[in-house]
């Protein structure tokens, strides 16, 4: 009867030891699997490269530059409509007033051309007035960068996504990081 005892404990070891191994072999695997899936989806991320324009990072604290009062006439029909606004331009640094001073000519006829194609109807909800500034933030930062900076705010602001393919960021010296409205005035 004493073999007995012995023969059982004699075999639990094996079985522990089979047991522990099994685990060992499972989780390796599981880390390749996840490392070697990992490993292609990042692989085939850095296929196709496209630009991506970035604000310049902000340096101290926020400056600001206020254009002139603007008035124009809306697009409503009858054209009784107007609008007084003055739009102020948030800018990057301390050193970005001197690079937007040479363009503020332009970038006032910009505003007003903007202005005249809309409708009181159109900029007195929240949403046509948050469209106008971004329309005219496209509208001034046009004369520093390339390409359209809203779609890099919206991309930006998007949540990320594995699947999506990485984009080679482009920095782009755009002076210009928002706009926002000091006066909102329709008669």
């Amino acid at each position: 009867m004493s073999d007995k005892p012995e023969g059982e404990g004699a075999e639990a070891p094996p079985k522990s030891k089979k047991m522990l191994i099994m685990i060992i072999a499972a989780v390796v695997v599981l880390a390749l699997a996840g490392g070697g899936g990992w490993f292609f989806l990042n692989k085939g991320s850095g296929e196709e490269e496209e630009e991506e324009v970035q604000q310049v990072e902000k340096k101290g604290p926020p400056q600001y530059m206020s254009l002139e009062s603007m008035t124009a006439n809306l697009a409503d029909p009858g054209g009784e409509k107007m609008i007084q606004v003055v739009v102020t331009l948030e800018l990057s640094d301390v050193k970005a007033p001197e690079k937007v001073k040479d363009f503020v000519p332009a970038i006032r006829a910009d505003a007003l051309m903007l202005l005249t194609q809309s409708t009181s109807e159109e900029l007195l909800t929240k949403e046509g007035k948050e469209r106008l500034a971004d329309d005219i933030f496209a509208e001034a930062s046009r004369h520093f960068v390339d390409e359209d900076p809203r779609e890099a705010r919206k991309e930006e602001a998007a949540p990320k996504d594995k699947k999506k393919k990485k984009k080679k960021k482009k920095k782009v010296d755009n002076p210009i990081v928002g706009v926002f409205f000091s006066s909102f005035i329709i008669q």
